[in-house]
């Protein structure tokens, strides 16, 4: 394994993610985040020169429609459920004064 983590780093880490963690939980982390900098490592060695960035692996288009609207202008229609109406609106009672 030839990334160390400092248990300066583990005690940061743990203070950013406001973790509480035990000497014991301390050590699994350095082991954890040792193999996880190892694994990066490794990746590293891959030639990735003819690889074109990526934000997701599979390709993705934006679906566009056209913007129609379909049930037109019912608010006669749509007041006739209210209690109460003013003024082509539903009236509803003061909340806020």
């Amino acid at each position: 394994m030839a990334n160390v983590i400092s248990d300066e780093t583990i005690d940061y880490v743990g203070i950013l993610a406001k973790l509480e963690l035990s000497q014991e939980e301390k050590e699994e982390a350095k082991k954890d985040m040792g193999r996880m900098l190892d694994y990066i490592d490794k990746l590293n060695e891959l030639d990735t020169s003819g690889t074109e960035p990526m934000s997701h692996i599979f390709s993705m288009n934006n679906v566009f429609r056209e913007d129609v609207v379909t049930n037109g202008d019912d608010r006669d229609d749509i007041l006739k459920n209210a209690p109460e109406q003013k003024e082509g609106a539903f009236k509803v009672p003061k909340t806020v004064e």
